[in-house]
């Protein structure tokens, strides 16, 4: 039996109240009950107090049958809302959602500098434009989640290094709260995308693993259910083991790194080498793909070849029961799971499946606003549906 502070025990009942509402879309009192296995007195008590925070809303359910129909309970998903940043290297995402991860704003901003104090005043500028907007919610903009495409101490959710912009021991979320009143998280993207595919997609993975293979190589990690960020909080720099001792020169100080054989650039820059063209695309590849370009597909085969390298180093250390791979270059080719699977021939690998990311570039920016709702709410844990497609503006006017 649980003992305790009945103040404790009642941050308790209502934070399991929550997780069950948003997981079930529409439940009942009743039903509430029974998954949780409170009272109806209790749950009486906390609905009542999450009805007058204006968290949840009722409605009647419509049905066939005789009798009263019963009132159901959801999030009021527009209550509150997230604001998520994916900071990427000039590129900056806002993506406002709302309580339930669908995205109601999203908007993408070119910086042409890598100056650090410019770029933390325009963040700063932009986020209160953000509250400004919706501050006629009862609750507005609750909190801000910002993914950052390097390392951040888990301690104080400091910048140890992004590579592309060499900013070294930047105290980023110091910076911002110096000149915002509202919680501010920050996280390494890849955590925040495996996060993402753990909340929207793979509900019953409790060791899940993300890989994405884009300028780089980075690997978000949920073992037993918890995102796993090592001593520091830097944990998952995959893309710098090494797979090919005294090889290629990697910026890390190594040599022969997996992300120098098995990211974008390097097929990319090994077609246009070899088929004398300047910058091609990865639709470029897809054209040359399915016209059955020999040197193409020869050079995609070596990069599977590679990219199997590493995930068989991966399944060894960690047997996760999903691995997720977000990669633009593996979605345009359809065979490449299944190759790469058959290169997975170790009798000592096991792992449960291999799948291709839904998410894609939106993976780091949902996780943030997934982990800002889970925050804001006060849960354990949270699940929600995949938001449909949300159309980006560029260089929204009021993003400047």
């Amino acid at each position: 039996m649980v003992t305790g502070d009945s103040a404790y025990i009642k941050k308790i009942n209502r934070s399991l109240i929550i997780q069950k509402i948003i997981e079930h879309g529409l439940i009942s009192r009743a039903d509430l009950s029974k998954i949780t296995g409170l009272n109806k007195a209790t749950i009486s008590v906390q609905v009542a107090d999450l009805l007058q925070e204006g968290l949840v809303y009722e409605t009647q359910q419509e049905h066939n049958s005789v009798g009263r129909r019963p009132i159901m309970l959801s999030i009021n998903e527009n209550a509150g809302y997230v604001l998520g940043i994916d900071l990427d290297y000039k590129s900056i995402i806002y993506t406002v959602s709302n309580l339930k991860g669908k995205p109601v704003s999203v908007n993408e901003h070119k910086v042409d500098t890598e100056d650090y104090d410019y770029i933390i005043k325009t963040i700063i500028k932009n986020i209160k434009v953000f509250q400004l907007e919706y501050s006629n919610h009862p609750y507005g903009i609750v909190n801000v989640v910002i993914g950052i495409h390097g390392t951040v101490n888990k301690k104080d959710e400091s910048i140890r290094f992004i590579p592309r912009y060499k900013w070294h021991q930047k105290h980023i979320k110091e910076d911002l709260q110096k000149e915002l009143n509202i919680p501010i998280l920050v996280e390494n993207n890849a955590n925040l995308s495996a996060f993402a595919e753990k909340v929207f997609k793979h509900h019953q993975s409790n060791n899940l693993l993300t890989v994405i293979l884009t300028s780089g190589i980075g690997s978000g990690m949920i073992i037993d259910g918890e995102l796993h960020k090592g001593f520091h909080g830097y944990a998952g720099e995959m893309g710098h083991m090494i797979i090919y001792p005294n090889g290629e020169a990697c910026k890390c100080g190594n040599h022969g790194c997996w992300e120098l054989y098995a990211s974008e650039p390097y097929l990319l820059s090994k077609l246009e080498t070899e088929l004398q063209q300047t910058k091609i695309t990865i639709s470029d590849v897809e054209t040359l793909l399915q016209t059955n370009h020999p040197v193409a597909k020869s050079y995609i085969n070596q990069y599977l070849n590679y990219v199997s390298i590493g995930l068989n180093n991966i399944i060894n250390l960690y047997n996760p029961e999903t691995i997720v791979i977000n990669s633009r270059i593996l979605s345009i080719y359809p065979e490449a799971i299944e190759i790469i699977k058959s290169r997975l021939i170790s009798s000592v690998s096991e792992y449960g499946e291999i799948v291709l990311s839904e998410l894609g570039n939106d993976s780091c920016v949902l996780g943030a606003c997934a982990l800002g709702i889970q925050h804001f709410l006060e849960v354990p844990s949270i699940l929600l549906s995949i938001p449909d497609k949300q159309t980006s503006s560029t260089d929204s006017p009021y993003l400047k």
